[in-house]
């Protein structure tokens, strides 16, 4: 009996260190403790930093510190320099990266419910998508020169092939039951994509768009490094020939702010568009 009455006592001691351990496996944080955590974890890197360069332990040459970069950043921001790069890399990936979704979108849903579209394109994508991007780049300049349709060019190649796979995917992981039932209720081939297939991937097709988004951000820089007059990839070029590491180090911090924030947006709208599907991220 006093066992008995000791595992009672013990019990929910244990499943209360359980409900608030984060170390127990499928146990969310809440969204303040995530936002502690993560705030905590760049506040870290950033004292790190500051601690690795204050005493001129590691030369500026190499790894400038915080204040260099910032006083850097600022007198970018003051000439117009920064806005001016800023805004032509955004109008860049913008424009490739709707092109690239929109026709993915259109080819990977089609592949993924039909036999005929899947045994034209699917071979044909995993064929391409294995080529490295970079390869390309030096045809792009010879194909469109290099203005802006050869850095759109350089995204589309780099995002498009992955991208219709995973919509191809996300198409694949409709249940068949949810198919099933529409021919049940003798919905047509086109009513039942329009109405129970699309709105059933919808969800991990927008998941799709936003993880191929950070490959655009990637495959942008690219193409402002090789051949561009303007843009993030293209003050980091020019700030290397001068060994300006704070710019460079500076637009990279950019870079990866850019695309925090354009990936938080993109989580963002799907909590409000897509309200009916359960997974939360």
């Amino acid at each position: 009996m006093s066992s008995l009455k000791l595992d009672a006592v013990n019990r929910p001691s244990h499943a209360r260190r359980r409900r608030w351990s984060l170390l127990t496996i499928g146990r969310a944080p809440s969204r303040g403790q995530f936002l502690s955590i993560a705030v905590a974890v760049f506040a870290l890197l950033l004292i790190s930093w500051w601690l690795a360069t204050r005493n001129g332990t590691i030369p500026a040459i190499f790894l400038p510190g915080l204040d260099q970069v910032w006083q850097r950043m600022v007198r970018l921001a003051g000439d117009g320099t920064l806005w001016s790069d800023v805004q032509s890399s955004l109008y860049r990936i913008a424009i490739a990266f709707v092109i690239s979704s929109l026709m993915s979108i259109v080819i990977g849903v089609l592949a993924g419910c039909y036999g005929l579209f899947k045994a034209i394109f699917e071979p044909l994508v995993d064929f391409i998508r294995y080529m490295p991007v970079v390869a390309f780049v030096p045809l792009t300049i010879l194909w469109t020169g290099t203005d802006d349709v050869q850095k759109f060019l350089v995204i589309w190649i780099g995002t498009f092939f992955q991208q219709v796979l995973m919509m191809m995917d996300a198409v694949k992981r409709v249940p068949v039951d949810f198919i099933g039932l529409g021919r049940t209720l003798g919905m047509p081939d086109r009513k039942i994509l329009l109405r129970i297939v699309l709105p059933a991937a919808l969800p991990a097709i927008w998941d799709a768009l936003r993880i191929s988004l950070g490959w655009a951000w990637t495959w942008l820089v690219l193409a402002e490094l090789v051949a561009s007059t303007s843009g993030l990839g293209y003050r980091i070029v020019v700030s290397q020939r001068y060994f300006q590491t704070d710019t460079i180090i500076g637009y990279i911090l950019l870079l990866g702010l850019l695309g925090l924030i354009t990936d938080q947006l993109m989580r963002a709208a799907e909590r409000v568009l897509f309200r009916y599907n359960r997974r939360r991220s």
